[in-house]
């Protein structure tokens, strides 16, 4: 399929486990190894999703993106800067107003009655990511917002929202330090698992996600959940930066693509 302006398509993976062998496991209903050690959708060990990012997804935005990383998908609408509200205190800096929601058709269970922990953290979190990327500075006593929908929860969802929220906000124009890449690891078994989909989830026994400024070398937040081994929890760092890297390089070139395309349409 041909590539609209501002599109990208491409896969990228950090260098897999070999030899795994018979590490093949299984817990819970699912079997999340094959006998030859890759996983339910072909994937390696440390192998990234399939992604496809696209930036002017909502043309009344400031600016906008939509991203597919394997099965999860979510679009992110950026508004402003305008003014603060006068009930807000003042600040010689700007502000980031984050929200995200999931679409009602996002899970397999229709409705948000099993969504509304994650509604309530992943803003925060969000704005966590993105606070220390965004020259907040650049627009004083002003408001920029983010609104993110999840519109279908196939695993790594906040990750997604994250990346896609950081190409929506350099499609506005804001002044960033630097793009801000996200990928999730899980720990299964005895195995690190890179970008883990929703089934892999459910089993893991721990979680870890990292936020990255590629270019600066600095990580901007990182959550762990669950219990990690030392040296695996290693192993998964090392393998997110790695990862986080890697699309860090995709997202710029979808976003020199949109710019390519504009110069060309004047």
């Amino acid at each position: 399929m041909a590539k609209r302006r501002g599109e990208v398509a491409a896969s990228y993976a950090v260098d897999a486990n070999s030899g795994v062998g018979e590490a093949a496991f299984s817990r819970g209903p699912a079997r999340l190894l094959t006998a030859d050690g890759d996983r339910h959708d072909g994937r390696q060990l440390h192998e990234c999703r399939l992604n496809f990012l696209k930036t002017g997804a909502v043309s009344s935005a400031a600016g906008s993106a939509y991203a597919e990383i394997g099965q999860t998908k979510v679009i992110v609408s950026v508004f402003g800067p305008r003014e603060s509200h006068k009930a807000e205190a003042f600040s010689g800096i700007g502000r980031l107003n984050c929200n995200v929601q999931y679409a009602s058709f996002a899970t397999s269970v229709r409705g948000k009655a099993n969504q509304g922990a994650e509604e309530k953290e992943f803003p925060v979190l969000l704005h966590k990511a993105l606070e220390g990327a965004v020259m907040l500075h650049t627009f004083p006593k002003t408001t920029v917002d983010i609104f993110a929908l999840i519109l279908q929860s196939g695993g790594g969802d906040l990750p997604a929202v994250i990346s896609c929220a950081s190409m929506a906000l350099a499609d506005a124009g804001i002044a960033m330090y630097d793009l801000v890449s996200a990928v999730s690891t899980g720990y299964v078994g005895k195995e690190v698992l890179l970008d883990t989909t929703l089934e892999e989830e459910k089993c893991s026994d721990g979680e870890m996600m990292v936020t990255f400024m590629a270019s600066r070398n600095e990580i901007t937040q990182l959550k762990i959940t669950g219990q990690w081994p030392d040296a695996t929890m290693r192993e998964a760092l090392s393998v997110s930066l790695d990862a986080c890297a890697k699309l860090a390089n995709v997202m710029r070139e979808c976003l020199k693509e949109e710019l390519a395309g504009v110069d060309e349409d004047e």
